[in-house]
């Protein structure tokens, strides 16, 4: 064994363990699974807002005019929501807080026990608790009150508003979620999954308390000695499926108001539903049933009222839906019935046909039943009081008859009230329910839509439905014409099944790529650290056909700029730039029947247009601008090419440059002032080329900093390149060429134009082939720490030249005499270029100096090619944020990306937008660092923000993908798919391209075997993939946990090239030979397909043979081959890499140490075999320790003994455990993720190994329940380093940057979250721990829902140790930063000897009182690195 390395790394573990674990939780990624939706007027009295129930946060969004789903904010609720719903503001209320008049309120109920009021603050931009009704204890007991609410059809508005539901025949209990409200008064109910119900009336008057009666039924529940015993009871013995309360015609005679609430109960021992009517008398204060109804045949699952129908209610059951008359509610009868079987006719499918819950039922017993118990709302308890019976098959009810899992009324219809509702089918129709002399009338529509089937819907005002699905991307969709037309999606990426954390080249920029969803919505998504962007405008979709968008200033000097001009195919509009964009068109004085190539300022005053035809000058008039011209109409002048149409141009300061095709000429001309307002555009020059110009680029003129600063700090740098002296900035200006090759090129008058450097662009692929698409679409020349040039291809890469070993440098200062530089690409018309360029004059001019001695002023200089990146499929447009070569640039290929100068680096980063066409900056003096971005026709005004998020990029797949890998030989994905709808096989491993999503090849397990399980594994100097399959249709295990009867298959497979294959396995070479592969001097900070250097690059992989080549492997056509395959007894759920030389994998509740011998991928031996009590979920090592995670107890340890071959139990779980996932954070701490949502560290640290014996438990170090079950759990980080933490490092507090690189853990979860575990020191313990203490019971900061902060973060946790550290609540912490100054005082003012929550030795430790300058700068350089 290695035993010195464990040994070094126990003595480490053991020293660190010692010290106790603190960690920090932060949720970086908020779960996405919408499992209850409302509308209400939450900000304002007129605002339409849509609030997303998500189970631990609430989401305040709104759908645009353009059916875009734009979220307002997100909050945290420290607690599991159970239903939401709305409490609509009636003139007849009368709240205390005269701000609230006008809004709704949100109703909650949780986790927490109670019923909770919330109201929407626009101060604070969240909700915030109006009012607490305590309902039972905390918890998720299915007895317990606060398990569903329900909505009454009609609000006070007379507007119809559904929240999501859910109809399962998995579960007798699962129930749709409603909740009422009456017209005489308002009334809300809410139940238990069993037995019991609760009412309450609300207030009208202005009092404190907004409830004014409750009653409980049955009346004996503990809380309120006020309560009256009811006198007739009838018992709700069974589980209450639905209910909704019917309303009553006021208009007739009455002797009071009773509401009467109907029920779907499903009687202990009885196989079909029944509805009972109940009516709560207010007078006698009881609550009594009154009838029930009760049909045999289908069983009825939920009942909804008819809005504005005064009695009528919708019962709808598996199979058909029946339409109710409860007017008279002792005599409830059936007045309509629709069957589901015969639905009309479908139209076309929209998305494919299969239903999007999981149906894999040879799982391995528990990830589907978890995901389903999560994403259901299930109990934990709910199929037995046995907390481990959640494998459990039993109970479930499986049909064949379609029924409504989702429904939504349209609001604001009176006359004739119409429903939206879709089937688990997926389908979508429409139900009119209109009343005449004869009785209702029932009309039902053709299938308007086909997709996945829905979780919720939500018909809103426009015609917009906004349709909610449960494991994949919802959707807004828009009725048109009798049909739902797709609108735009709504992001889903729940549930997470397996993560992959990347940093292709140790760059500290790491990428996530997620398996999602499941069939027939499986997806893979690529989660990369980002820009946020403030969205300030957006206009309609009229832009159609844009092909060119600029801003221009009307002087150089100009802080903000003045117009905005748009481009289409045949017309040009020029817009004032300003609080409203007003088309000036004719005041400016451009062209406005052609299409533009390009337009600039060449001087004060001075705007040029390119176009087709000719090159236009003008001046525009003060009418466009204060500074124009005092004439009622602008000057111009033309200057027009002879016989020839221009192809492209740029415009710089007092330069044009225009180019043609076919013959390929660039002309440079020159503005000179005739008389007062009189302009002339004159030609000093044309020249024809060898090769068409691509693109053009003017640098601009000034400089943020000193030439002599750049002069004195690249001469002084002896890595820096050579220096040219003498050159005019603003005689520079770059090219890009259809060779392909990019060429910095030089005009003065006196001398001409000249080649001063060029690069030629010349990759081939491993067939010795040219890559297709390297024609430069722009080209830009910038400025890091030396000039380099950028240049976009047609083909999506991004290339970096920079200058030979003679160094550069721009000076507008410095002047020598120099010959002309002739070069065989370039030729006049009617002479070569050499011949029309005499070098006569004395001053701004060009001079090659090559430091060395050696001059050579025949050849211009070689561009060296540094380094390639892929950023995107499409081409790459480069455009700067402002007029300087520092400035940061955006590089728009099919998604924009910023590119950021910084100290000896270039920094790439994902911008959080959607793919657009067209990009340029505005600045104004309301927005200076706008952004214009053109997407969908439309204009989108944004502004970026000084924060990252996570963006997320989807490559549908099909299927489910359960596993993926990331092969950094190849640079591609490794994804398991399951479930796949093929005749031949339904799993297969692919190899997937990270950049465009494209599935290379495949490898096809047997029909009906199914993947479970995969893992790289080195064999020598290879890696080769080990796949664990099942060969069984039935479940993994027993409902025991005990490993059932089944069979599976161990397979190997090596990943190898395509020798014969014509695809595009690429090696990007230079022709400039080795000379000009230069190392960069430094290292960039990117993402995924980084810059890839040359061989003798820092980033460069140690095998790369092609030193004269700069590779990029992500498209290399590479193939998985079958090395070996052996059936095993039991289904291979898990494997896992072990030391240098053998795997770990498990077959029911055994596994077995293999290896190779010989080194022979082709032969597989079992060394030996260790036995647990029950089904092995989870492998994993650390050196020789092997953590092993059972389904029922919990995490045991293991050591292998190499001489003897055998395994030996060292340490075992303390409590039995539904273990997830585990790893081993060293050979003495392992972390395991549970299915009831909690994580927990695990350590052996103060044991020896010498005593131990199978009796030995682990030790509890700490825990924290996330509510939401972490499938996959990874040792590592996901942060990004920002170019800015060179100055943090310097500043005052902040010289210990955070550094989560080696012990952080991240968890991803069923509903789509992602959660940081970042060890922190005990000093930041101590202090974070007193603050969040205090933070939990402030009023602007506790938890909303009313739970117990720390009661809800140790839920299931059964060892609540004094001294055990807990893990601190990220976002609980994140809310100080939101808070004011003095309201952070105020919450750091609270005493310290009040909270119960603070350990002791915090207390004594902890000087009082806190700083709150410390505890910002703590939780600025967290949230910098996380959020």
């Amino acid at each position: 064994m290695a035993v010195s390395e464990e040994e070094c790394s126990s003595t480490k573990s053991r020293s660190a363990s010692n010290d106790g674990a603190r960690y920090l939780a932060k949720c970086v990624l908020r779960g996405s699974v919408v499992l209850q939706v409302v509308r209400g007027h939450f900000r304002f009295p007129t605002s339409i807002d849509i609030v997303f129930g998500k189970e631990t946060s609430l989401e305040l969004v709104i759908i645009g005019e353009d059916g875009i789903v734009q979220s307002v904010c997100e909050q945290a609720v420290f607690g599991t929501i159970k239903d939401l719903a709305v409490l609509h503001w009636k003139e007849r209320f009368h709240y205390q807080n005269p701000q609230m008049q006008g809004r709704d309120l949100l109703v909650v109920v949780s986790d927490s026990g109670k019923l909770s009021l919330l109201r929407f603050c626009n101060e604070m931009h969240r909700f915030f608790p109006v009012s607490h009704v305590q309902l039972s204890s905390p918890g998720n007991l299915r007895n317990q009150l606060g398990q569903m609410l329900a909505i009454d059809s009609k609000d006070g508005n007379g507007e119809q508003l559904e929240g999501g539901f859910l109809v399962s025949m998995e579960c007798s209990w699962s129930c749709s979620y409603q909740f009422a409200f009456m017209n005489h008064g308002c009334f809300i109910a809410t139940n238990a999954y069993e037995d019991r119900l609760a009412m309450f009336s609300i207030s009208m008057a202005t009092s404190s308390d907004i409830i004014d009666k409750r009653i409980f039924y049955p009346s004996e529940i503990e809380g309120d000695s006020g309560i009256a015993r009811s006198v007739h009871r009838t018992s709700l013995d069974g589980t209450i499926w639905s209910m909704c309360f019917v309303s009553k015609d006021l208009n007739q005679p009455s002797r009071g108001y009773n509401p009467v609430l109907a029920i779907i109960l499903n009687r202990r021992g009885a196989v079909m539903t029944e509805l009972v009517l109940l009516e709560w008398v207010i007078i006698e204060n009881t609550v009594r049933a009154i009838s029930q109804y009760a049909e045999s045949g289908h069983l009825a699952n939920r009942i909804v009222e008819v809005p504005h129908s005064y009695g009528f209610a919708f019962m709808f059951r598996i199979g058909d839906a029946l339409l109710m008359d409860l007017r008279d509610a002792h005599n409830p009868c059936c007045v309509y019935r629709t069957s589901f079987d015969i639905l009309p006719t479908s139209v076309e499918q929209n998305f494919v046909e299969e239903s999007c819950r999981v149906h894999d039922g040879d799982e391995d017993g528990i990830f589907n039943v978890a995901a389903s118990a999560l994403l259901e709302l299930k109990d934990y308890v709910a199929k037995g009081d046995d907390p481990m019976n959640i494998d459990s098959d039993s109970g479930i009810v499986k049909s064949s008859s379609k029924h409504v899992c989702a429904l939504s009324w349209e609001p604001g219809n009176e006359k004739n009230s119409r429903m939206m509702f879709c089937v688990d089918t997926g389908e979508l129709f429409m139900i009119e329910i209109s009343f005449d002399s004869d009785g209702p009338r029932v009309n039902l529509s053709d299938c308007l839509y086909r997709g996945p089937s829905c979780k919720a819907l939500l018909w809103v005002a426009g015609g917009f439905l906004a349709a909610l699905v449960e494991m994949g991307d919802g959707m807004v969709l828009q009725l048109e014409q009798g049909r739902l037309v797709h609108s735009s999606p709504i992001q889903n990426i729940a549930p997470i099944l397996d993560l992959a954390v990347v940093d292709c080249h140790d760059e500290e920029h790491d990428q996530m790529f997620a398996c999602c969803g499941v069939t027939p919505e499986g997806s893979l998504r690529i989660i990369r650290s980002g820009i946020s962007l403030e969205k300030l405008l957006r206009t309609a979709p009229i832009y159609q056909g844009i092909t060119g968008i600029w801003t221009v200033k009307m002087k150089v000097s100009d802080s903000y700029h003045s117009f905005l001009v748009l481009s289409f195919v045949e017309e040009t509009r020029v817009l004032s730039v300003g609080l409203s964009f007003t088309d000036v068109t004719d005041s400016v004085g451009f062209q406005p029947d052609v299409s533009t190539l390009a337009c600039g300022i060449v001087d004060d005053g001075l705007l040029v247009q390119i176009h087709r035809n000719g090159v236009k000058l003008c001046l525009p008039t003060t009418v466009a601008h204060p500074d124009g011209i005092p004439l009622s109409y602008p000057i111009c002048t033309s200057w027009f090419p002879e016989n020839i149409s221009i192809s492209l141009g740029a415009v710089g300061y007092n330069s044009i440059v225009v180019a043609t095709s076919s013959p390929c000429f660039i002309y440079i001309l020159g503005v000179r002032s005739v008389s007062a307002y009189q302009y002339e555009i004159y030609e000093m020059q044309h020249v024809r080329l060898q090769n068409e110009v691509s693109c053009i680029s003017i640098p601009y003129k000034h400089f943020d900093k000193k030439p002599s600063f750049f002069l004195n700090n690249l001469v002084g740098n002896s890595c820096a390149a050579a220096l040219l002296i003498g050159v005019n900035i603003g005689r520079i200006f770059v090219i890009g060429t259809h060779k392909p090759s990019v060429e910095i090129l030089s005009f003065l008058p006196d001398e001409g134009l000249r080649i001063l450097a060029s690069g030629a662009i010349s990759l081939t692929n491993t067939l010795g082939t040219a890559v297709s698409g390297c024609i430069p679409q722009d080209v830009r020349l910038v400025l890091v720490d030396r000039f380099y040039v950028l240049s976009g291809l047609r083909n999506g890469m991004l290339l970096r030249f920079e200058l030979p070993a003679a160094s550069m440098v721009f000076s507008s200062e410095l002047s020598s005499r120099s010959p002309s530089v002739s070069s065989c690409s370039v030729n006049d018309a009617d002479t070569t270029l050499s011949n029309m360029m005499v070098p006569n004059s004395i001053g701004p001019q060009m001079c090659a100096i090559n430091i060395s001695g050696e001059t050579n002023i025949n050849s211009p200089v070689s561009l060296q090619l540094i380094a390639i990146r892929r950023i995107g499929v499409t081409p790459v447009f480069l455009v700067p944020l402002s007029d300087s070569l520092e400035a940061d640039i955006i590089a728009l290929s099919d998604r924009p990306w910023l590119l950021q100068s910084a100290r000896h680096s270039l920094s790439y980063t994902s911008i959080s937008f959607q793919p657009s066409t067209h990009v340029t900056p505005v600045s104004s003096i309301e927005c200076p660092m706008g952004v214009l971005f053109v997407a969908e026709n439309s204009l989108h005004l944004v502004e970026m923000v000084h924060s990252k998020r996570l963006n997320v990029q989807k490559f549908y797949l099909g299927g489910t993908p359960r596993k993926v890998l990331y092969h950094s030989e190849s640079r591609l994905l490794l994804v398991m798919r399951t479930e796949l709808n093929q005749d031949t096989y339904s799993s297969d491993i692919c190899c997937v391209d990270p950049l465009s999503g494209s599935l290379l090849s495949s490898f096809k397990l047997e029909l009906g075997e199914t993947g479970k399980s995969m893992e790289l594994v080195r064999v020598v100097n290879e890696q080769v993939l080990v796949v664990g399959t099942s060969l069984s249709s039935g479940p993994a295990m027993m409902p025991s946990g005990e490993a059932a009867s089944t069979k599976g298959r161990l397979i190997v497979l090596c990943l190898e090239h395509m020798q014969n294959s014509d695809s595009g396995s690429m090696t990007f070479c230079s022709k400039a030979g080795l000379s000009s592969q230069r190392t960069s001097p430094f290292r960039e900070i990117v993402g995924y397909a980084a810059e890839q250097l040359s061989g003798s690059s820092l980033c460069s992989s140690p095998d790369d043979t092609s030193c004269d080549g700069v590779r990029l492997e992500e498209s290399e056509a590479w193939q998985l081959r079958l090395a070996y395959t052996t059936t095993w007894p039991g289904m291979v759920l898990s494997i896992c890499p072990y030391l240098d030389r053998y795997f770990l994998a498990s077959a029911g509740n055994s596994f077995y140490v293999c290896g190779f011998p010989n080194d022979n991928p082709q032969r597989v031996r079992r060394f030996s075999v260790g036995r647990t009590r029950f089904m092995i979920i989870s492998l994993t090592a650390h050196f020789t320790r092997i953590a092993v995670g059972d389904c029922r107890d919990g995490v045991v340890f293991y050591s292998y003994h190499e001489d003897s071959k055998k395994l030996e139990q060292l340490y075992c779980d303390p409590e039995q455990r539904l273990v997830a996932d585990c790893i081993l954070m060293d050979v003495d701490t392992a972390v395991v993720s549970d299915r009831k949502g909690s994580i927990a560290v695990l350590s052996c640290s103060n044991h020896f190994e010498d005593n131990a014996s199978p009796e030995c438990n682990l030790t509890l170090k700490c825990s924290y329940y996330m509510g939401e079950i972490a499938m996959s759990i990874k040792k590592g980080s996901f942060s990004y380093k920002l170019p800015a933490h060179d100055i943090l490092k310097c500043c005052d507090g902040s010289n210990a940057i955070i550094d989560f690189s080696e012990n952080s853990i991240m968890a991803s979860t069923l509903l789509g979250s992602i959660i940081m575990f970042i060890p922190i020191s005990r000093e930041e313990h101590e202090l974070l721990e007193a603050v969040q203490a205090r933070l939990v019971v402030h009023p602007l900061t506790a938890p909303i829902l009313g739970n117990d902060h720390n009661e809800f973060r140790s839920r299931e946790s059964s060892v609540r140790k004094a001294g055990v550290p807990k893990i601190l609540d990220g976002d609980m912490l994140a809310q100080f930063l939101e808070l004011t100054n003095m309201q952070q005082e105020a919450v750091l003012a609270l005493p310290l000897g009040s909270l119960e929550t603070v350990t002791s030795s915090s207390k004594q430790a902890l000087p009082s009182p806190i700083s709150v300058n410390r505890v910002v700068q703590l939780l600025e350089r967290i949230h910098y690195a996380l959020n």
